[in-house]
């Protein structure tokens, strides 16, 4: 069946695009490049698909998406997702572009941070503002213990199963790994500066459910200090309001503060940049650099207008001349999702029932 394929950390791929960033935009563009036969990679920072719609507002309405009055931004990710599963996009999720390369044979080469290696005749950067970088605690000594035994990020759970986790933060990536990880963890505690989260209701619930049960050590405090050597914490000085400081053992910290956005690794991609943006061609929103492109937030234009509608556009006229780069031998044929055979048999529906809405174009022969 088709659907959206998740690949482990490292390893080599060949396919026909990149695309950096898994925001609305980015999911788009699968749709776009995939009737016209253009195979897509996504690499994101994020833990899963939806960018800032689901990192940030997952469930703020969104009122300006044409066809819906009202969509959530998680509503929005998982109708597109739904809409490019026929073209069995592959993700790189919890990793960030680190590095763009042009090789010899003329294509280019993305290596992530966890050294993933994508090869692609072209390369769509759709990463909104930038990437998103967690917010670090202003917390004495925290550097010396980042990568070692303090944690922004879960990639693998594996590697911290039997130890003694602390999770800090009052937010949905917060307590969704509280939840993940309390099974495997030797013990969990998770520390908020309140008795007041920002979670989904549900997923709260659970949390206090588990804190009942003695499962979770529940603790509204501040961080005031790290406590080891060499790398190695031995345990996280913690107060109280209003009471005295005192020492909670743990093996692991992992601080979800909530993210900022930067443009990071991106701008030392020898792009043309204007204010921290990439200029583009609007007949095709390429960049200065043949074969990459820059489509959403990250680009800019005489007239830019920074909205999801705008970057849908923008993914469907650089769908055109990506497929000039991947077919060079073949010839470009417009057609409607409404009426063409060939579409349909793509998106794996018939005249009468198909679940793909709109007079979307383009098809290759």
């Amino acid at each position: 069946m088709p659907g959206a394929h998740y690949a482990a950390e490292g390893g080599v791929h060949q396919t026909d695009a990149v695309i950096i960033g898994a925001g609305p935009v980015g999911l788009f563009a699968v749709f776009e490049l995939g009737l016209l036969d253009v195979r897509a990679h996504l690499v994101d920072i994020l833990d899963r698909p939806g960018g800032q719609c689901t990192e940030l507002y997952p469930e703020k309405p969104i009122y300006d998406i044409p066809a819906w009055p009202v969509i959530t931004g998680q509503d929005l990710t998982d109708r597109l997702m739904e809409q490019i599963a026929p073209f069995d996009p592959v993700f790189h999720l919890s990793q960030m572009a680190a590095g763009l390369e042009k090789l010899e044979n003329g294509n280019w080469l993305v290596t992530t941070d966890c050294e993933t290696k994508i090869e692609a005749k072209v390369v769509v950067i759709a990463a909104g503002g930038g990437s998103f970088l967690p917010k670090k605690p202003n917390i004495a000594r925290i550097e010396e213990f980042e990568g070692a035994t303090v944690f922004y990020a879960v990639r693998k759970m594996e590697q911290f199963r039997g130890r003694r986790v602390l999770i800090a933060g009052g937010g949905d990536s917060a307590l969704d790994w509280a939840l993940n990880l309390q099974p495997v963890a030797k013990s969990l505690a998770l520390v908020h500066r309140r008795d007041d989260f920002r979670a989904m209701p549900d997923t709260v619930l659970r949390m206090r459910s588990l804190v009942a049960d003695g499962k979770i050590d529940l603790h509204i405090a501040d961080i005031r200090g790290l406590n080891g050597d060499g790398g190695q914490l031995r345990s996280v000085t913690l107060q109280k309001k209003g009471g005295n400081p005192f020492e909670l053992e743990c093996d692991v910290l992992l601080p979800f503060y909530g993210l900022t956005m930067k443009l990071g690794p991106i701008a030392e991609f020898g792009l043309n940049l204007h204010e921290n943006l990439i200029p583009v061609d609007t007949e095709k929103f390429e960049t200065s650099t043949d074969r990459v492109f820059a489509i959403g937030d990250i680009n800019w234009y005489p007239g830019k207008l920074k909205l999801i509608l705008s970057g849908f556009h923008e993914a469907a006229l650089m769908a055109q001349k990506a497929f000039r780069y991947v077919y060079p031998d073949k010839r470009y044929r417009f057609q409607y999702t409404t009426s063409s055979s060939d579409l349909h048999e793509k998106l794996g529906v018939d005249e009468s029932g198909a679940s793909i809405r709109g007079d979307s174009q383009q098809a290759a022969e």
